[in-house]
């Protein structure tokens, strides 16, 4: 399938229809909440809005990164290339989240990952070279780059953690309890599943049945329930305790 990195040129009449919309997109983004109004506007006049079908690349591992985008809808998988020619999911990223933006520290300027929409999802482009003069022109937003950039980092070493378990119910429960909103303890919370289980499973290292099978386990557990796309995490405690004796 071919990489597809530059958006349509037609989208631009699509950012003159939300324009106070784009700006909140951009505001929520962590490193450009510094950007001034002047900067914030010349960036979204270089700006594109682009709409991508089910199952389609935004742009491939190792690519150019000449654009770097936000999720405006949908959801987009991030997938890295294994040495042995397979795909490891790396996470979903949903509305609000960026993409692309390690490609800003990457020793050739290319992307770090592959990203593939996983239904119909708009992105907002925009240019990396754009992205840069405003970073060496606002240091607050550099900052903050770096600051989140940390943040990742740690993220990504938690998840190297997670996959390193050697028991599935182990990784599975601590993806869960990493995932719970914040609320009083013992009150049921809930956890949002708004991507595919199949997807989940992959970002888990298992498969979809054993999946199925983990998470039935803890229903009659009476550690959870499952609702749709919904998990409700009813005992955190119980959860605890099964991850402690399936390790």
């Amino acid at each position: 399938m071919p990489t597809a990195t530059v958006p349509s040129p037609s989208s631009s009449t699509e950012l003159l229809l939300r324009p106070r919309q784009l700006t909140d997109l951009v505001r929520g983004v962590p490193w450009l909440q510094g950007l001034d109004d002047e900067g914030l506007a010349s960036l979204l006049a270089d700006s594109r809005v682009r709409t991508l079908k089910s199952r389609e690349w935004l742009f491939r591992q190792d690519a150019p990164a000449h654009w770097l985008y936000i999720v405006i809808s949908g959801a987009v998988r991030l997938v890295r290339a294994a040495g042995d020619g397979g795909l490891a999911t790396i996470r979903c990223v949903e509305r609000g989240g960026p993409l692309g933006e390690l490609s800003m520290v990457a020793r050739e300027g290319s992307y770090l990952y592959s990203a593939e929409s996983l239904r119909r999802t708009q992105v907002l482009a925009m240019p990396a070279a754009r992205c840069r003069e405003l970073f060496d022109a606002q240091p607050a937003c550099r900052a903050e780059f770096m600051s989140r950039l940390a943040l990742e980092l740690t993220e990504r070493l938690e998840d190297l953690a997670l996959l390193t378990q050697a028991d599935a119910m182990a990784r599975l429960v601590s993806y869960i309890l990493r995932q719970l909103p914040p609320g009083r303890a013992g009150d049921p919370r809930v956890v949002r599943l708004t991507i595919p289980k199949c997807w989940l499973a992959a970002q888990l290292a298992m498969t979809p049945e054993t999946l199925s099978r983990l998470l039935a386990r803890l229903r009659e557990a009476g550690a959870i329930n499952v609702e749709r796309h919904r998990l409700v995490v009813l005992d955190e405690g119980k959860l605890r305790d099964i991850m402690l004796a399936d390790d």
